[in-house]
């Protein structure tokens, strides 16, 4: 197995395009053409990980956390990254990480501890805005299925739970070739009058050269019109955190208990119980306090996330009920996603999930 083809699946269910801007997701040491034997797979790739790896003859981590968010100008082991770095390199370990990324997918870290809390049909908490784009061409009515199709094919036409979404109008185009032109219909220096149909298709703007690229593939024009807009809609499956609802409202003291016992929590920090029962669920895996607005603005009972600072609970105002339950604790299961998901798309492929706990937090 060659990196690049884990790569390439990986990046099919967290397209890099949609990590965060100060995020750092990708391969971080290693040749994407070097052969792997096996994959480890963790939410810190720190010194004990590689150690792990180099015992169960992995030459991949796939860690959640990239182990380098800023630029290093030099690695001489002065601290546990760059010693985490040297020990990768000298023993010929390629490091990748899926970070926020994996966050922003509908099927990724928020999916997870959704269904670990048996919550019904998930919606993105906060929908990513300036992330679609719009395709309109113009084609002859006799290519309408293949260059539709081809369009379909690269990505394109894909809203919400809809594929194969487009807007076809019938209409009549002009054009003159030239002496230079080679014109798949109409002679040249004569104008041509051309029963075409005019289609319309939306997709991730991280996708425009696939799109455009089938669009040339399959378009029988020499030139081929076409207009690019960006479109302001939210995607409504691609950003941050989750929101949805029990099947019946729950008592919240019941409600912590299934959270301890799913999360293998022996403590919640939380705010005062505004409510005593809960049906809509926010949450967002890792540090989320960002989006307690959002968790608001949908008439959340609850909000489970990590990282909350001191004063910031006051911020719940009494219209919910914020539920900490640590950083490594709301992502731990992101390993098993990973794991799962690399042993359907790989089946005769190695794939290690780490027996370590990379959790820096104690509680005593």
């Amino acid at each position: 197995m060659k990196l690049y083809q884990i790569i390439q699946a990986l990046e099919q269910l967290a397209p890099p395009a949609l990590q965060e801007s100060y995020d750092n997701s990708g391969l971080l040491v290693g040749n994407n053409k070097m052969e792997i034997s096996g994959a480890l797979i963790c939410l810190d790739s720190i010194e004990e990980i590689i150690d792990e790896a180099i015992r169960k003859k992995c030459n991949l981590v796939i860690a959640h956390h990239p182990i380098v968010f800023k630029g290093l100008k030099s690695i001489t082991g002065k601290n546990y990254i760059e010693r985490t770095l040297l020990k990768a390199i000298k023993n010929d370990i390629a490091i990748y990480a899926i970070h926020t990324n994996l966050d922003n997918v509908q099927q990724g870290v928020n999916a997870k501890i959704g269904a670990l809390l048996g919550i019904q049909h998930p919606e993105i908490l906060q929908p990513k805005q300036q992330i679609l784009e719009k395709l309109v061409t113009f084609c002859p009515v006799d290519q309408l299925e293949t260059v539709r199709n081809g369009l379909f094919s690269a990505g394109a036409g894909t809203i919400g739970n809809y594929s194969e979404c487009s807007f076809n109008a019938i209409g009549t185009g002009t054009f003159t070739p030239n002496e230079n032109a080679t014109p798949f219909v109409g002679v040249q220096n004569e104008r041509h009058h051309e029963k075409e149909h005019k289609i319309e298709v939306i997709y991730e703007n991280y996708r425009r050269s696939e799109v455009l690229a089938k669009l040339k593939e399959c378009h029988p024009y020499e030139s081929i019109a076409y207009d690019l807009f960006s479109v302001l809609n939210a995607h409504p499956n691609i950003g941050s955190g989750m929101f949805g609802e029990l099947e019946q409202e729950q008592d919240l003291n019941a409600f912590f208990d299934l959270i301890k016992k799913q999360f293998h929590l022996n403590v919640i920090r939380h705010t005062s119980a505004v409510k005593s029962t809960v049906k809509k669920i926010a949450w967002c895996g890792g540090a989320g306090s960002f989006l307690l607005g959002s968790a608001k603005a949908v008439k959340a009972d609850l909000f489970i996330t990590g990282d909350f600072k001191y004063h910031e609970f006051f911020d719940h105002e009494n219209s919910l009920v914020i539920a900490d339950i640590g950083h490594y604790e709301s992502e731990q299961f992101t390993i098993d996603l990973l794991g799962d998901f690399l042993k359907e798309k790989f089946p005769k492929f190695a794939v290690h999930l780490t027996e370590i706990s990379t959790n820096p937090v104690n509680y005593y």
